[in-house]
């Protein structure tokens, strides 16, 4: 049975912990053991049925394998890192590339562009991670969300408003490693979205974007919702 709600609670950085409508419970990009961040009370999560990963960093794949080891969910990664993690042991494993869907029960995940890297550290060795993506999300219920990943902005996602027409935008924002707010400016206009969920700032403090930076260079817009979180903050 649905219910109409989908919570969103922000774990710090890029990661993410969703209740969906169909009562089905997502982790994105899950850095929980040692991201500064996270707060206490989430780290402790014992059920998860899916696990999605953007790319390699060790700031979102880094917990997969005991996540996944723990909870038996499912995880959602691009080819290379999928076949990483199933040399690591992860049972559950589906890969997928940019422009492909995939079904995860009732959920549909399309993987889209994102402008970034990804590799990890393995025994003091940089180990190749595969692209980069992004997901385009479609709930249950048909609502559609786009988690951007590690990203700068790019033309292209004027096509992702186009093809998947998102309601809600999950965007990072801390500069250095991904998008400042100047850059994430001119994606929520490229996106023609009107809620934002801003993502991967804070915690260091080189990550020196802030929601209000975001807001204030979009303040022509009318409608548009920037929500200003602090990890472990829900939005439904």
């Amino acid at each position: 049975m649905l219910n109409r709600n989908i919570s969103f609670t922000w774990l710090g950085f890029g990661g993410f912990y969703i209740k969906t409508p169909g009562n089905k419970e997502i982790l994105i990009d899950p850095w929980i053991k040692n991201n500064p961040s996270c707060p206490e009370t989430i780290k402790n999560i014992q059920k998860v049925d899916y696990i999605l990963l953007t790319h390699a960093h060790r700031d979102h794949a880094e917990d997969a394998v005991w996540l996944a080891q723990t909870t038996g969910a499912i995880v959602l990664a691009g080819w290379e890192l999928a076949f990483i993690l199933q040399k690591k042991g992860v049972k559950n494993v589906v890969a997928i590339n940019k422009g492909g869907t995939r079904k995860l029960g009732d959920i549909a995940i399309t993987a889209v562009h994102a402008d970034h890297s990804s590799a990890f550290v393995d025994d003091d060795q940089i180990i190749y991670g595969g692209e980069p993506m992004g997901y385009v999300i479609k709930f249950e219920n048909g609502y559609t969300v786009y988690h951007a990943g590690d990203t700068n902005v790019f033309g292209d996602m004027a096509l992702i408003a186009e093809l998947y027409d998102p309601e809600l935008a999950l965007l990072p924002i801390g500069d250095v490693f991904t998008m400042s707010p100047r850059e994430a400016a001119k994606a929520v206009r490229l996106l023609n979205i009107k809620h934002v969920i801003p993502t991967h700032f804070g915690g260091f403090d080189f990550l020196t974007g802030r929601p209000s930076e975001l807001s204030a260079l979009l303040s022509d817009i009318e409608d548009l919702t920037v929500y200003d979180i602090c990890p472990g903050d829900t939005i439904q």
